[in-house]
């Protein structure tokens, strides 16, 4: 079955492509999905050894001052461009970024810390920006820092509690589910699937958006994609882990940047981290197909 997991992401992409009409009708499920998926792969991680290094502080840097950068840079030229690569670059690590990371020879638990890390500060630092800048929606700081909040917690923390309580307190069940870690790779096939769909459906959807506008956000995206994969790759080189260096700072949490441009600013931005999502996946895949090519070669 593992020989043909490098085409598994390219399949996923698209069947989203081709029946976005259909399969966006189930987006609701992505999040259990992805809960799962977390539960599945945090079940091996090991709490003691998880602590914050200069490797997150570099990289949550660069998250929060080149996203304001950016957007001071861009939006002379044009202010929803500039927005939506704000929320691009400032958006947190995707969950799912470790069980690629790992699948890709990444350290589990450096890429389990700084994903924490970075969900939790940028719920803090998001609606400040946010009320800094001024918004389309005029939202108070705690009202949108609850928001922001809600939507990445439950996501974030209740598969990671669960897998260290049934560690601790079950764990003749954990050794059950350390051998169906496999699983969480094609819970997240089904869930990009999902997600692709649903990116797909919005961005057809889009009418009023004009051809020069939508070649411009493909690319300000690509630019965005290519800056932060070789930037983390670069970082986490020179920290001994290439690999989580590059999914921690390239691998966004899309939907989470979507609907923080879609309630917060102009609609018309969240198409750059629509753009983003497809880029970042089609990246993935490459790394993958290279991965196992590679692991193949060695046997």
């Amino acid at each position: 079955m593992q020989r043909y997991r490098s085409y598994v992401l390219p399949f996923a992409i698209l069947l989203g492509l081709f029946l976005h009409s259909y399969i966006s009708r189930i987006a609701f499920i992505v999040p259990y999905l992805i809960g799962m998926m977390l539960f599945f792969t945090y079940s091996s991680i090991q709490v003691s050894k998880m602590h914050i290094h200069r490797f997150d502080i570099w990289l949550i840097l660069f998250q929060l001052l080149a996203s304001i950068g950016v957007y001071l840079i861009i939006k002379p030229c044009n202010l929803t461009m500039a927005e939506g690569a704000l929320v691009t670059i400032l958006t947190p690590t995707a969950t799912s970024a470790v069980v690629i990371a790992v699948l890709l020879g990444g350290n589990l638990t450096t890429m389990g810390v700084y994903t924490l890390l970075s969900n939790l500060v940028v719920a803090v630092i998001a609606p400040l920006y946010f009320s800094l800048i001024g918004t389309t929606m005029q939202i108070p700081f705690f009202e949108s820092f609850g928001l922001i909040t809600t939507k990445i917690a439950p996501l974030l923390l209740l598969p990671f509690m669960f897998a260290i309580l049934i560690k601790k307190f079950f764990p003749i069940v954990n050794k059950s589910i350390l051998k169906l870690q496999f699983i969480s790779f094609y819970l997240w096939a089904m869930a990009l699937t999902i997600v692709i769909a649903n990116i797909i459906h919005f961005i057809i959807n889009q009418k009023q958006i004009d051809i020069p506008f939508m070649a411009i956000a493909i690319g300000i995206a690509s630019v965005l994609c290519i800056i932060q994969f070789a930037l983390g790759k670069f970082i986490g080189k020179r920290y001994g882990d290439k690999v989580s260096g590059g999914q921690s700072l390239g691998q966004k949490n899309t939907v989470l940047a979507i609907w923080m441009a879609q309630t917060f600013f102009n609609p018309f931005s969240s198409l750059i981290p629509a753009i983003y999502v497809v880029l970042q996946n089609v990246y993935n895949s490459y790394q993958l197909w290279r991965h196992d090519a590679n692991r193949h070669k060695q046997l």
